[in-house]
């Protein structure tokens, strides 16, 4: 390998490390827990100053199909408070209300949360990255 071709690999790399390390953590595809043996792919990206989580995939039964809640965002306004946590919306659609959201991020493991009455009462989800 000459040198020339050395330093364009070591450039590439160093610029793929310098991209993976500005992502931010909640940033990505995930899987949301199973619900009546359905599940959805949640890909998750900045939107102004915070993150929304638009529905990209639907699957029922362990197999892909084409959900009416696809392209919703489940994931609303979550904002950054730092070490993996978040405070914005999320939407249910099984009763289409939108409620106070938390979600912490640990590896490529999130805890989701909808609340309502102050955050007295939530509901829980455990999402996994796919991506």
């Amino acid at each position: 390998m000459t040198r020339l071709a050395r330093s364009a690999a070591l450039a590439a790399v160093m610029i793929a490390t310098a991209t993976l390390a500005l992502a931010d953590p909640v940033e990505g595809l995930w899987q949301t827990q199973e619900d009546d043996g359905a599940y959805a792919h949640v890909k998750i990206a900045p939107c102004g100053a915070n993150f929304c989580g638009t529905i990209v995939k639907t699957f029922k039964a362990g197999s892909e199909y084409a959900s009416e809640n696809l392209g919703k965002q489940l994931v609303r306004e979550m904002a950054p408070k730092g070490g993996g946590a978040y405070e914005g919306k999320v939407w249910r659609p099984s009763n289409d209300k939108v409620y106070l959201g938390k979600i912490s991020v640990k590896g490529d493991m999130m805890k989701l949360s909808g609340c309502v009455a102050g955050g007295l009462i939530c509901s829980k989800q455990d999402w996994k990255r796919v991506q």
